[in-house]
């Protein structure tokens, strides 16, 4: 059944979106693709193909250095690419073993003096502090702010997620008029986007600590916007695109990989010395994160393909239409999906040793996992030699699929 479209007044038509998640140092997978695509000749010495940018995680990151340095699309590729292939563990999180005893003393009185003192002082395992000195010298927020005046960019849209309400909330800097929404689990915000709005939808959970955000008429508690973000294509359609290059990082071979062990061992139930290793604490907090950041991509691509097919099939048949307003319109939106084709954990885990010792500690007191399964290392491994390696992988993914890329974002 159509319904008549009522279309959200200001929103330009036509518009091209990209769309990024991913969790930790794994993000540097998405500048390796990005660098390629900023190697397009006809794309090379042009802005930013792209009306709207919506990040959430360490794609906040990238995604606000994209729309802040979008005047010339390679160079704020390359530098992004440049920014990832040099990021040390230290100018992310705090590595010194003072800083461990901190946080250990600080768990220490939480749980020896609570009766008397209260708990509470611990907010997280990682004191991620340099971050925020890192992103104040690299993202030139004011250049979003230009490219908007200059309608190079409809809208940035960085999520991130309340601690107190649990919902997600989508703060959009773009026109005058952009749509709003105000749904049961996710809200969107107008904002002038600062770099505590990026340090917030990035501060991984338990791992790095909450980050105060005007709300509006008040602050509040946020962190990592993937957590609540279950249809991370959202924000980008809700804000008018008809196209969405979105920028994974699962493996889709080493995910099936695993699955296929795990049903094999399936098969062997009943035989008590075919069962795998208990898995370490470690392992379980990597599934974790995985739930947060891996999943959700997937399952909305499938979900959008589903709802493509549904206005394709009705969209046409002018006998079941019926004169109804309807101001979230139902459309067809085009994706094109790069997600890598290799596994991130495998070579965090031959990277292990790269990380400070004070971090390696921590990891090694919950256990190594197997080394397939060493998702936790994956996310928190910044170190060249790592985020090089998956700079790479991203750019000759990039690589192999340009021209269906190139022919995507000029269509």
């Amino acid at each position: 059944m159509n319904a008549r479209v009522i279309r959200h007044p200001g929103v330009p038509s036509n518009l091209t979106a990209l769309a990024l998640t991913a969790g930790g140092a794994r993000g540097a997978y998405q500048s390796g693709v990005l660098k390629r695509i900023g190697e397009i000749p006809a794309l090379r010495g042009a802005p930013a193909p792209f009306d709207i940018i919506a990040g959430a995680s360490a794609g906040a990151i990238n995604g606000a250095a994209i729309a802040a340095r979008g005047e010339r699309l390679h160079d704020a590729t390359s530098h992004l690419a440049a920014l990832w292939s040099g990021l040390t563990a230290a100018q992310v999180y705090r590595t010194d073993m003072r800083a461990l005893a901190t946080n250990a003393g600080r768990l220490f009185r939480d749980a020896a003096l609570r009766p008397w003192l209260g708990a509470g002082r611990m907010q997280s395992l990682l004191d991620a502090t340099p971050l925020k000195a890192l992103l104040e010298r690299e993202l030139p927020m004011a250049g979003i702010r230009r490219a908007i005046a200059q309608r190079r960019l409809y809208a940035l849209a960085i999520t991130a997620t309340g601690y107190h309400s649990g919902k997600s909330y989508t703060f959009i800097e773009g026109r005058a008029h952009h749509p709003l929404w105000h749904k049961s689990r996710r809200i969107a915000l107008p904002a002038t986007m600062t770099v505590d709005h990026v340090c917030a939808s990035a501060a991984i959970p338990l791992v790095f600590a909450p980050v105060a955000l005007n709300t509006g008429g008040t602050q509040a508690w946020f962190g990592d916007g993937a957590m609540r973000l279950t249809n991370p294509l959202s924000p980008a359609i809700r804000l008018g695109a008809q196209r969405v290059l979105a920028i994974g990082i699962r493996c889709s071979a080493s995910e099936r990989q695993l699955t296929d062990t795990e049903l094999a061992h399936h098969v062997d139930s009943l035989d008590p010395s075919r069962l795998p290793p208990r898995p370490p604490l470690s392992q379980i907090c990597g599934v974790f994160l995985n739930a947060i950041f891996l999943d959700h991509l997937d399952a909305d691509i499938d979900h959008l393909m589903r709802m493509n097919e549904l206005v394709r099939a009705y969209g046409g048949d002018e006998s079941r239409a019926v004169d109804v307003e309807v101001h979230e319109p139902m459309r067809v939106i085009e994706p094109l999906v790069i997600s890598p084709s290799e596994d991130f954990a495998d070579i965090a885990s031959q990277l292990v040793k790269r990380m400070p010792r004070s971090v390696r500690f921590m990891l090694e007191t919950l256990g190594m996992p197997d080394p397939k399964s060493a998702d936790l290392t994956s996310y928190l491994l910044f170190d060249p030699e790592y985020t090089q390696a998956l700079i790479d992988i991203g750019y000759r993914d990039a690589h192999a699929r340009i021209d269906e890329i190139e022919a995507f974002l000029r269509a």
